[in-house]
């Protein structure tokens, strides 16, 4: 059986423990929580960013290809 989606991304969740964090952080120790939070929402960033952009290049590359040069 499928794992269902949730209505709220690995993303969204992942900002609102950062900022829970951040408002509950005293000084700048150096947390390991708190680092590896931040690490999460990086990579889920970073994740997002990527295939947003494979998407673009792969739909740029079948409309040049549908339409005729024109000059």
């Amino acid at each position: 059986m499928a794992k269902k989606s949730t209505a709220e991304s690995d993303e969204a969740r992942l900002k609102k423990k950062v900022t829970e964090k951040l408002t509950g952080r005293k000084a700048s120790d150096g947390d390991a929580v708190f680092r590896a939070l931040r690490k999460r929402l990086k990579r889920a960033q970073r994740k997002r960013r990527a295939l947003a952009l494979r998407k673009k290049r792969a739909a740029g590359k079948t409309s040049e290809a549908a339409t005729p040069a024109a000059g």
